[in-house]
Formats: C-alpha cells, structure tokens, sequence
C-alpha cells in the first residue's frame, strides 16, 4: 500500500469503471487524495458510492478522448493511473471508433498531462495485445497474433499502440512510465451485461436462465480475483527502481469454460442449462499469463482462490452482501505491497 503519510495526488482515468473503482477504493483507503475522471459511458457512479464519501475524494465527468479540461490540467498529480476504456467485446464494439480514439488519443492527453505535471503514468494495457496466441502462455516478450482488420481490431490495436505511445515517451525522456498487461478480471461490480464471461455465467446462473457458451466450451481463461489484480497495479505503480516494460498481471491457473460453468453450478447449486452459440469472430482458444516478470520484480502474484472470488462475486449478484465482498487474505501468505 501507499505510505499514508505521503497523501499522494492521484489520477484515475475510467475511475468509475469496474476495476478503477475498486483501484479508486484501495488509494483512498491508503491516505491519497484521489480524482477520478470518466465519461460514465461504460463506467457508472452506482460504483463509487463508497469512494463518494470520502473527503479526499473527487468526480470530474469527462471524455479523455476530447483535450482534458482545465480544471484537470491546472492541477498536479504524483500518479496518473489510464484505466480508461471498455473491456468487454460487446462494450467495445458497439462503438469502434471511439474505442480506438480512447487508447489512443486519450493516452496521449494523459500522457501529455503527467509530462507537465511530472506524474509516473500506469497505462493498463491488455492481454488481448496477444490476439489468438501461437505461444502458449503468453510472456512479455511475445509479441502476439492479432488480426488487425477484424472486429476485435478497436481493442487489440487501439491498446497496442498505446503501449507503443507509452514507451515512445519513455524512451523520450518526458516521465515514468508503467505498463500492466491485465488478463481475465473478476469480482463485484462487474455488470452481468458486458458479456465478459464471469458475469455471463454468475448471473445467468443465479438466475435459474439458460448460460451461453460460446463453441464447444473448451477454450481457456485465467480469471484473476480483483483484490489480487488491484495489489498488482499498485505495486507495478510504486515499483521504484528501472522502467520495467510491460508486465503480465493474471492468474495463471489456466480452466476451459465448461470447466469454470460446472464450478459456478457446484456453488449455485443451479440448474440452468447450457445454450452453444457460435464462436466470436478472432475469439482466442487459449489465454493463460507467464507472471514470472511479475513475482521477480514485483514479488507480486494473486492468493484469491477460484471458489474464494466465485462466492464474494456471486453474493454481490445475488445482492447478499452488499460492498462486503472483499475476500480475506490468507496470514500466511500476504499480498504483495508496494
């Protein structure tokens, strides 16, 4: 965690989402005086009722993708956290464009921004920037399989070239950069609309509804827990010593889909149905992360166990435990700190 004593200036960009309000959440709980900007497009302020009543907190509504304005430029930030931009393919996808312009033209505004605010930058980048991987798992230093026409394209190239911004500026000597290629993330908050296939599964089961799977339910994931993913971002931000490059943040614990139905079945104890629907268009057969850079530089890997995230998950669904979810961390085995 932050040094509660340094009451740190930081920016959230897309602080309204999924994983940056629980990022939002964490700082603020470490002293820092936090601002979070979004354009509340995917992001919504339903997730930031805890972080709304916290005096060393701020909303800005406002779209990265225009030039950021002035009551953000005027100000100085220590840290400037890009968490900005949809996750999910049916949230991406319905508008392309705008996806695209949010990792590029918006890491620039913010890039531009921690220059002359002399803020370290974290841009969260993707493990989608490996396409439909030929190197299985996927470390660092490969450079990927992805089909630049297709309709995954706003997403996958849009984060690649903000990698590509990102290190530029680096190299530039214009500030501190980090990079974190997120995998599969999941907890509560996730919307059981944006089609990622946690939420698809959970609330479809919850529900006694028919769950969707896509193919023939073979393809993998690793879901990482998102107390686990926020730990990694945050020590990938306070990771004082030589620019690292991008670092895998996941859980390598590798499941095919039809594996991760017949675990939140167990848990539901629901007897939804399974319903096959085609396979989406450059869909990726397999995705597990090397974290080998990670646990060396960071001393960081997730502890949250698949049944542990499954169930505060579901108890936020189910509507059970409301912002109580949080999983405990094993006293054995402490998460990493910053």
């Amino acid at each position: 965690m932050l040094d509660q004593t340094t009451k740190r200036r930081i920016l959230v960009a897309g602080g309204a989402g999924f994983l940056g309000s629980h990022l939002c959440d964490r700082l603020l709980d470490s002293g820092a005086r936090v601002l979070c900007v979004d354009n509340l497009l995917t992001g919504s302020m339903d997730n930031l009722r805890q972080a709304l009543r916290r005096p060393n907190f701020e909303f800005i509504e406002a779209d990265i993708v225009e030039p950021l304005p002035a009551r953000i430029t005027s100000r100085a930030f220590d840290r400037i956290y890009n968490l900005a931009c949809p996750a999910s393919p049916p949230l991406y996808q319905a508008d392309p464009e705008h996806t695209l312009l949010t990792s590029v033209l918006g890491t620039k505004h913010l890039l531009d921004l921690a220059e002359k605010t002399g803020a370290r930058f974290l841009l969260s980048s993707t493990s989608e920037i490996y396409g439909d991987p030929h190197v299985h798992p996927q470390p660092e230093t490969y450079w990927g399989h992805v089909n630049s026409t297709g309709p995954r394209a706003c997403y996958d190239e849009g984060k690649r070239c903000a990698e590509t911004l990102t290190f530029d500026f680096s190299r530039a000597g214009r500030g501190e950069v980090r990079v974190a290629r997120i995998f599969n993330t999941y907890g509560p908050r996730l919307s059981a609309a944006d089609g990622r296939v946690v939420s698809s599964v959970v609330s479809q089961a919850l529900a006694g509804d028919d769950i969707t799977v896509f193919g023939d339910g073979s393809q993998t994931r690793s879901f990482c827990y998102v107390d686990d993913m926020i730990d990694g971002l945050i020590a990938l931000m306070e990771h004082d010593g030589p620019e690292p490059g991008p670092i895998n943040l996941g859980n390598p614990a590798e499941m095919t889909v039809n594996e991760l139905v017949e675990v939140v079945l167990k848990i539901t104890g629901s007897t939804s149905r399974v319903k096959r629907m085609d396979l989406p268009v450059d869909d990726p057969k397999r995705r597990r992360p090397d974290i080998a850079k990670a646990q060396t530089v960071l001393g960081w890997r997730p502890i949250t166990t698949l049944e542990q995230g499954l169930t505060a998950t579901m108890n936020w669904f189910d509507g059970r435990a409301d912002g109580a979810a949080s999983i405990p961390k094993p006293a054995a085995e402490p998460a990493a700190v910053a």
